[in-house]
């Protein structure tokens, strides 16, 4: 697990860092301004002629620093200054003087030559204001040259909270994040300025933050451990029965994937519950699957209710539809279920038209909106929503008591603690129809596992985007399906 912080929170661990714990500031200064160099050094930068653009914060002083340490290994180096030397912070300012001192001169406007490289150190994770006058035309023209970026910490222009761009921001090829990732560096369209973001040590660690840790946090490969062991002993049914209600007269894509999905992440057994016109293609498509068929237009309850009672865990709502018996069994399902439920897709939309079926709930509840869906159960603009993803879906799930997993390029989930995850795995060939059935069927076939419900959710997501990016892989973003998602798991489940 790994934090990702907002500016507040790397603004409080590195004072922390300096007057606490006793790292002096320019300390600090300097291994940053030696990450930069052997960033640099790494093979990708053509060092035949570097640009370095400081600014007079201490993104700035981390800029000078490096340019000297540059300078003293020979390279031609030139260093541009961008702003009022009386603004200067402190550490910048000295490390400007030790820039002169050893005899190397600093320009204030970027000369008109030819780099190969330039180094972003305008403006660091305290920018909360548009970039503009002559600091947006020094952006604009490292922008316009034929040279690779580095950015010292984050693009200039980038807001460190939200990844929004304040009126211009520098494009990046390589950012060297310090100590931390921020938020802007994985939120849209941060993400793309950054180019690639490598996280430097400097120094500073979770001592900094006095207890009190970030709110957001992600997972990697190495979270993978957090998988529950298959044990030496052990039956089917030690590995849960889950019971997915998908599908609808003659549509039985959804449940077919999330049923397999929840099989091919370790599931013991998994019951099909789905319109009578369905079992012929499903008995065929998946035969491992155990199948229970209704008849549309008389639901029996009595067999249903036995049906839920006889699960671990629940999913509902892929492909469903919103008629009159997806919401009876909706209802049924809520009014009865005493095991864990994942809703999804057609069972959100008819959540949201029906909000009052997450009052006074009995079970613990996951819901799996994409933006789409999440617009339609808070009826608002999904502009507004996508813009504010961590906050949107922390309150949804503080409000409803639930878990909540907001699908988006970034999938954020929540359980209303102020703790939320942010995923950092997939890709756009993900963009298909099919792929949230999968998530849905791995989310559930973790839960029937006996993980938490929020470890189910997050760690479902990191595994969701894991396939995805082999299936990328393997098969290219253009041509990637669903189930190609699936047949990835089997390279990461193990």
């Amino acid at each position: 697990m790994k934090y990702l912080v907002n500016s507040s929170e790397m603004k409080r661990c590195d004072k922390a860092t300096i007057e606490k714990i006793g790292v002096p500031s320019m300390v600090l200064m300097e291994r940053a301004a030696l990450s930069i160099v052997e960033e640099l050094e790494n093979g990708e930068f053509n060092l035949k002629r570097i640009l370095i653009v400081c600014g007079a914060g201490n993104n700035g002083g981390d800029g000078f620093a490096a340019a000297r340490l540059l300078f003293l290994k020979g390279y031609e180096v030139d260093v541009a200054f961008i702003g009022d030397e009386d603004r200067l912070s402190e550490d910048a300012g000295t490390q400007m003087a030790l820039l002169k001192n050893h005899g190397k001169e600093v320009e204030n406007t970027i000369p008109d030559r030819e780099y190969t490289t330039v180094v972003d150190a305008l403006f660091g994770i305290g920018l909360n204001t548009e970039i503009s006058g002559r600091y947006a035309e020094a952006v604009d023209r490292i922008n316009s040259m034929d040279a690779r970026v580095l950015a010292a910490d984050i693009p200039s222009g980038v807001s460190a909270d939200t990844g929004q761009v304040l009126g211009t921001a520098v494009k990046a090829d390589v950012t060297a994040a310090f100590a931390y990732k921020k938020l802007g560096q994985v939120l849209y369209p941060g993400a793309v300025y950054c180019g690639r973001t490598e996280v430097r040590d400097i120094g500073i660690t979770d001592l900094g933050f006095e207890g009190i840790l970030p709110k957001v946090y992600t997972y990697d490969e190495s979270d993978l451990k957090r998988i529950p062991d298959r044990r030496p002993y052990s039956n089917k049914g030690t590995y849960g029965k889950i019971l997915i209600i998908a599908g609808s007269c003659n549509m039985s894509g959804a449940a077919y994937l999330a049923a397999k999905a929840a099989y091919r992440t370790g599931a013991g057994l998994v019951r099909i519950y789905t319109p009578s016109e369905n079992r012929e293609i499903l008995q065929t498509m998946l035969p491992e699957a155990i199948l229970s068929t209704y008849d549309r237009f008389h639901i029996d309850v009595t067999a249903f209710k036995e049906i839920i009672g006889w699960a671990d865990v629940i999913g509902i709502g892929p492909g469903i539809g919103k008629g009159i018996e997806a919401k009876t069994i909706l209802n049924i399902l809520l009014g009865n279920a005493k095991v864990p439920v994942i809703i999804d897709a057609d069972g959100i939309n008819l959540v949201s038209e029906h909000i009052e079926l997450l009052e006074n709930h009995k079970q613990d509840i996951i819901l799996t909106p994409h933006l789409g869906e999440m617009s339609r159960l808070l009826k608002r603009d999904i502009k507004g929503i996508a813009q504010n993803l961590l906050a949107e879906a922390d309150e949804f799930a503080r409000k409803h008591h639930v878990v909540c997993v907001l699908k988006d390029a970034r999938t954020v989930v929540a359980d209303g603690t102020g703790a939320v995850y942010m995923n950092q795995t997939g890709n756009n060939g993900m963009a298909t129809g099919g792929s949230g059935d999968v998530l849905t069927g791995i989310i559930i076939g973790l839960l029937s596992q006996n993980t938490t419900i929020v470890e189910a959710a997050t760690l479902g997501v990191l595994i969701h985007g894991m396939a995805g990016d082999i299936a990328a892989e393997n098969k290219g973003q253009y041509s990637m399906m669903a189930h190609d998602i699936i047949d990835s798991l089997a390279d990461i489940v193990r």
